[in-house]
């Protein structure tokens, strides 16, 4: 009975030990990348054409929450901040966020290094959407049009790609990837399709050619108030799951065995992920290998426990994107390259690499 009673307080002390430490990394690592997305987008703000001085930036983001300074700032440069770059580097942070989460969460749900929002279609659904708001002239009525077609379009392939994979009674991983991957190569041959049937009307194809390639220019504070909502529910939902998602990636028979409803918990996990790629993608286009980066990168960082990479993807998906769009913003002034050509730079090499070093491993084993 003594024995039973040491034994017992002596893993209570083991959880406390491990509960401790890892609200301690938690901590740190949120702490640290909170800093960097702070930095980045102090530097984000104050680099443009019209440059301004970073203590005049600092100065108008204080005001902005309320905290006054004497400091005199031209009207004009105050303008530029809060109405121009502001909500671009806040929606940039957003859209990296979604990205990011979605498809740690993929990946863990897969179980599959590979995997982000584009093996669903939901990108595809997406592009499809904001094509037809562009071409069919939609966009010209209000600005949330072609934001709102794009949403629609994704959500919607997702949709569609969870019902055909259930058909057969039993959804699986495979019958998803699968589905997805047929989905994705039929829009896109629509949207190929659409394209080459308005060729001649150059504008609406600048047009499509410009949000296929992903990118934040014009984006303001409407777009902000659209995305931010079903971006951080989602977000929060995804959180909740992370100890569900350690689970599912030991196999879906042992989380089975260990009390995880892998049915439902799956169903809340995809129409998760396609409800925030899909918000995503309709302010930003297509942006690609965030999804694919950031996971990887962190979780050699901060482990596989997703109570810890899914907030740290959450952080790290939004440094990465606004760091990606400055980028975009100054390498070729006074033109601007497309963020999604910036991403798809550094994210192809990345997967090329992942590819080999995979097969390595597996005949190394």
């Amino acid at each position: 009975m003594v024995e039973s009673n040491v034994t017992t307080q002596a893993a209570q002390a083991g959880r406390r030990t491990r509960r401790r430490s890892l609200w301690a990394r938690l901590t740190l690592t949120l702490a640290v990348l909170t800093l960097g997305l702070l930095a980045v987008s102090w530097l984000a703000v104050s680099t443009g054409p019209s440059r301004i001085g970073y203590s005049t930036t600092a100065t108008v983001l204080l005001q902005r929450i309320g905290i006054r300074s004497s400091a005199h700032v031209d009207i004009t440069q105050k303008r530029i901040i809060e109405h121009i770059r502001l909500p671009r580097v806040v929606v940039a942070a957003l859209v990296g966020m979604a990205l990011a989460l979605s498809g740690t969460a993929l990946q863990a749900l897969f179980r599959n290094p590979m995997a982000d929002a584009g093996v669903l279609g939901v990108s595809a659904g997406g592009a499809l959407g904001a094509v037809i708001a562009i071409v069919s002239g939609l966009q010209t009525i209000h600005l949330l049009f072609l934001p709102g077609m794009a949403f629609v379009g994704a959500v919607a392939t997702a949709f569609v790609v969870y019902l055909i994979a259930s058909l057969t009674g039993r959804l699986s991983t495979a019958s998803l990837l699968l589905t997805g991957m047929a989905v994705s190569s039929l829009l896109g041959a629509i949207l190929t399709a659409v394209i080459l049937i308005n060729v001649y009307e150059l504008e609406a194809v600048r047009q499509v050619l410009h949000w296929l390639a992903g990118g934040l220019d014009a984006r303001n504070w409407e777009h902000v108030w659209v995305s931010a909502g079903p971006i951080l529910v989602g977000s929060a939902v995804l959180l909740v799951f992370a100890r569900d998602l350690n689970v599912l990636v030991t196999g879906e028979e042992s989380a089975h065995a260990l009390g995880v409803p892998t049915s439902s918990v799956r169903r809340v996990l995809l129409v998760t992920t396609a409800l925030i790629t899909g918000v995503a993608v309709s302010v930003s286009g297509v942006i690609g290998f965030v999804g694919l980066m950031v996971p990887h990168m962190l979780r050699l960082i901060v482990g596989p426990d997703h109570r810890l990479l899914l907030p740290a993807s959450a952080l790290g998906g939004a440094v990465f994107l606004v760091g990606a769009d400055t980028i975009a913003r100054v390498v070729i002034q006074p033109a601007e390259l497309r963020v999604g050509v910036i991403t798809a730079l550094v994210g192809a090499p990345f997967f090329l690499f992942l590819l080999y070093w995979n097969r390595r491993r597996r005949y190394s084993v």
